[in-house]
C-alpha cells in the first residue's frame, strides 16, 4: 500500500525517526572528566534520569585524536563522558554531588595508578549557568572538609568533544571480568550504590 508516494514502512521509520528526536529535546548535556572514561561512564550511566553516557576526549589542542595519542599526554585532551540527562529527573547540582564523591578531585593528573594530564580531574561547562553551578559547588566542597587536600579541579569551557572509539564505549558493561574493571571499577560502583541508592536506575 502507497501512502501520498511514500510506503508504510518508509512513513513508520520516519515517524520513529521524530519521536528520537522528540525525546532528545528534553536533554541537557554535562562533560565531566574523573580519570580514566571507563570509569566515569560506568557510574554516571548508572544514575536515574542519565539517558545516554557517551566516552571520548575533551580540552586539547589536535583534532580527531586517537586513543594512543591521548595516553601519550601531548595532545592536551582529557578523558571525559558527555553525559546526557533529563534536568526534571536529575539536576546538574545532583551529578556534580556524584561528581565529586566518586573520583579523588585534590590529585593532579591523576587518578590513582592512572597518570598523565589525560586522567585529570575537570568540568568543561557549556553554559554560564553550568560554569556558576560548578564553581560555587567546588567551593562548598572545599570548605566542607571532605577532603584534607585542596580540590585542583579545572573548570573551563567545553570547545571540542571527540567521541572516542567504539570499543570504549558502555566500557565496563561489555568487559566486566577484564582486570581493570575488576580491581578499579567495581568498587566506584559498589561506593555509587552504597551512598546513591535513591538516585539510581
Amino acid at each position: 500500500m502507497i501512502l501520498h508516494g511514500t510506503s508504510c514502512a518508509q512513513k513508520n521509520k520516519e515517524n520513529d525517526m521524530d519521536k528520537t528526536e522528540e525525546s532528545n529535546t528534553h536533554l541537557e548535556i554535562a562533560t565531566f572528566g574523573s580519570g580514566c572514561f571507563w570509569c566515569t561512564e560506568a557510574v554516571f550511566e548508572r544514575l536515574n534520569g542519565v539517558e545516554k553516557v557517551i566516552s571520548g576526549y575533551s580540552g586539547g589542542h589536535s583534532k580527531n585524536p586517537s586513543y594512543k595519542e591521548v595516553c601519550a599526554g601531548t595532545t592536551g585532551h582529557a578523558e571525559v563522558c558527555q553525559i546526557y540527562y533529563n534536568p526534571e529527573i536529575i539536576s546538574f547540582d545532583e551529578l556534580l554531588e556524584v561528581f565529586w564523591h566518586t573520583h579523588d578531585p585534590t590529585t593532579l593528573n591523576r587518578q590513582g595508578n592512572d597518570v598523565g594530564p589525560q586522567y585529570r580531574s575537570v568540568i568543561f561547562y557549556s553554559s554560564e549557568e553550568q560554569k556558576k553551578l560548578a564553581e560555587k559547588s567546588k567551593r562548598e566542597m572545599n570548605a566542607s572538609g571532605s577532603y584534607m587536600d585542596p580540590i585542583v579541579t579545572e573548570i573551563s569551557p567545553l570547545v571540542n568533544f571527540y567521541e572516542a572509539e567504539e570499543y570504549h564505549q558502555d566500557y565496563f558493561n561489555n568487559n566486566p571480568a577484564q582486570p581493570y574493571c575488576s580491581f578499579v571499577i567495581v568498587p566506584k560502583v559498589n561506593k555509587l550504590k552504597a551512598k546513591y541508592s535513591d538516585k539510581l536506575k
